[in-house]
C-alpha cells in the first residue's frame, strides 16, 4: 500500500487565499459594475471579512490572477485613480487603474489604518501586505508572474504564524511552516537536498516537543511528497514509541 503525504491536498493558506481572491462569483468573468454598484457606500460588517479582510477589489488585479474588469458610471473602463468609500464617509479603498484593472492600491480600515497594500516592481513581480486594524502585519505575499509565490503570515502580537516558500517557478516547496501563537513550531517542512528534492518534515506537540519527523520526496511527475527513509513517532514526554521505513511511499 502506497503511503504518500499529499501536501497538495492538504490546502494550504496560500492556495486557499489565492482562490478566494479570484474566483468570480457565478463561476465566469463578470464586470466590477455588477459586482459592486457605482456609487455604493459600505459599512465595515459588509466589506471585511473576518478572516482575509478586504478582498473585493483583488479579483481587479490581474496581478494577483485576477480577471475582473471595473467600469465608469458611463460605461467606459476605469482609468486612473478610482476612490471607494464607508458609509460613514471614510475613505475605504484608492487605487490606479488601467483599461479597469487595477495597478496599485491602497484599502482602508473605518479608523483610517491601511488594511492591505498591493504594488508592482516589474512587469511579472508584484507583493501584497495585509495588516491588522492595529497597523501591524498581518501577511506579506510575493506574486510572480500572476501566481502567489511566497506568504508569511503573523499573529496579532507579532509572532509568525505561517511561513511558505516556493522555487522561482513554482514548481515545488522551499518550505512550509506553521506556528503556534506562543511561537513554538507546530510543523516544519523544509527542503534539505535541492537536487535530489529532500525534505525534512517534522510535527510537534504545543509544549515544543517533537511528535514525528521523517525525511520525504518530492515526485514531480506525481506532484507529490512521499515519505522515505526512517520515520520516528514520540510521545508528549518525547519517548520514541515506534520507528517506520519507507522507500518512495511505501511501507517497508
Amino acid at each position: 500500500m502506497q503511503i504518500a503525504f499529499r501536501l497538495t491536498m492538504n490546502f494550504s493558506r496560500l492556495t486557499y487565499f489565492f482562490l478566494l481572491s479570484t474566483i468570480s462569483f457565478f463561476g465566469f468573468s463578470q464586470t466590477f459594475s455588477s459586482q459592486v454598484p457605482q456609487l455604493k457606500r459600505y459599512t465595515p460588517e459588509e466589506i471585511i471579512d473576518a478572516d482575509y479582510g478586504i478582498i473585493r477589489f483583488n479579483k481587479l488585479v490581474p496581478m494577483m490572477g485576477g480577471d475582473s474588469i471595473r467600469y465608469t458610471k458611463d460605461g467606459y473602463n476605469a482609468q486612473g485613480w478610482q476612490e471607494d468609500y464607508y458609509v460613514s464617509g471614510k475613505l475605504l479603498h484608492k487605487g490606479f487603474y488601467a483599461d479597469g484593472f487595477i495597478k496599485v492600491f491602497k484599502n482602508y480600515y473605518e479608523n483610517g489604518q491601511i488594511e492591505r497594500t498591493f504594488s508592482s516592481t516589474d512587469v511579472k513581480h508584484a507583493k501584497l501586505e495585509i495588516f491588522y486594524d492595529d497597523g501591524k502585519v498581518k501577511s506579506s505575499i510575493n506574486y510572480y508572474d500572476g501566481n502567489p509565490q511566497n506568504q508569511y503570515d503573523f499573529f496579532r502580537n507579532g509572532s509568525p504564524e505561517y511561513v511558505e516558500e516556493n522555487d522561482k517557478n513554482i514548481e515545488f516547496l522551499y518550505k512550509r511552516n506553521s506556528y503556534y501563537e506562543n511561537g513554538l513550531p507546530e510543523s516544519m517542512f523544509e527542503l534539505i537536498d535541492k537536487k535530489s528534492k529532500k525534505y525534512m518534515k517534522k510535527e510537534f506537540y504545543e509544549n515544543g516537543r517533537v511528535k514525528e519527523e521523517g525525511t520525504m520526496l518530492f515526485r514531480k511527475d506525481l506532484g507529490d511528497y512521499l515519505k522515505d527513509g526512517a520515520w520516528t513517532y514520540y510521545d508528549e514526554k518525547g519517548n520514541a514509541t515506534k520507528t517506520e521505513n519507507y522507500h518512495n511511499g511505501e511501507k517497508e
